[in-house]
């Protein structure tokens, strides 16, 4: 019988995703709504990807097995 492979998280996949160095990036929240109000500098820096936390990565690892 073949071995199983570990499916990936498909909502979690939409979401972040894996660098080269092992470290998950993910959108940050509060970029849609009321952006108008918001500082332009605020904007540009929202639109960017940024790093995730030590402790959310290491729930990505479970949640990503192949670091889609």
């Amino acid at each position: 019988m073949p071995e199983q492979n570990l499916k990936p998280h498909k909502a979690t996949a939409k979401r972040a995703r894996a660098t080269g160095t092992g470290k998950y990036m993910h959108m940050k929240a509060a970029r849609t709504k009321y952006r108008r109000k918001k500082d332009p500098t605020r904007n540009r820096s929202l639109s960017q990807p940024s790093v995730m936390s030590k402790g959310d990565s290491l729930k990505m690892k479970k949640l990503l097995p192949y670091g889609i």
